[in-house]
């Protein structure tokens, strides 16, 4: 992933605009059909379709192959028509001939996004995240015990959560209370939550379960480098499993 930024913005003061490239492809399939049917009620299986585009580039058994190839994905459903949409963000080309044709109700759409975000610029965006908050050990626990993490339930709480992700102008990219900010800011009373089914996994993945919710709204880039950042690395957890993708516009 490209998140350089050029000649030419380094000569007009650095840190005033980052460039994004980055590979994008829509995927429509049929709800309907068992392949499809199987990612929808399997979380896990979900991140296996995902995956499957993309394959030999990471040996087997490499570490965080997802995050090795900048991958990152979002999803919704259409009932009525039974078509479930997917996008499917990466540093590298897709390859989605392992999916079965009968799967597929369009062809797969593929798009090279190459965009340079400005300081100032203002920008719809759309994402679906995990948010999750933690809760440390309780006191005597032994040394490295990770918290635990709880979901949020309630929108005005994913709102609050966002919030501490963004980043008024002026502010660094690290809050600090240690969380990452994404490079830009907004007007929090424009921004729409909708909470979003959970999304989990039967045995062998027994105890994955993950809350979503849809966060709409608009941007002013505060900070392009982190902002391209964002939309590189996605925010917030379960990146694995169709979170924290960013879309912008």
């Amino acid at each position: 992933m490209n998140t350089n930024i050029t000649a030419a913005d380094v000569s007009s003061g650095a840190g005033r605009a980052a460039r994004f490239v980055a590979a994008q492809t829509l995927l429509t399939l049929d709800a309907r059909h068992p392949f499809v049917g199987k990612s929808l009620i399997d979380a896990q299986d979900m991140h296996r379709t995902v995956m499957s585009g993309f394959p030999g580039w990471v040996d087997d058994g490499s570490p965080d192959p997802r995050a090795q190839m900048g991958i990152l994905s979002t999803w919704t459903v259409d009932l009525r028509q039974a078509r479930l949409n997917l996008v499917v963000q990466s540093s590298l080309p897709a390859d989605w001939s392992g999916i079965p044709g009968a799967a597929l109700t369009e062809r797969p759409e593929l798009l090279t996004v190459d965009r340079t975000f400005r300081l100032g610029d203002r920008v719809a965006f759309r994402t679906i995240v995990n948010p999750v908050r933690s809760i440390p050990p309780p006191p005597g626990s032994p040394p490295k015990t990770r918290g635990t993490r709880v979901p949020h339930t309630r929108p005005e709480h994913v709102k609050g959560w966002f919030t501490r992700r963004l980043q008024p102008p002026g502010e660094p990219a690290i809050a600090p209370d240690g969380v990452t900010r994404i490079g830009a800011d907004a007007d929090t009373d424009r921004i729409a939550v909708r909470m979003l089914p959970n999304v989990s996994s039967p045995a062998p993945h027994k105890g994955l379960r993950i809350a979503r919710a849809e966060i709409k709204g608009a941007l002013t880039v505060t900070d392009p480098a982190a902002f391209v950042a964002a939309l590189a690395q996605g925010i917030g957890h379960a990146r694995a499993y169709s979170c924290g993708l960013i879309l912008v516009r």
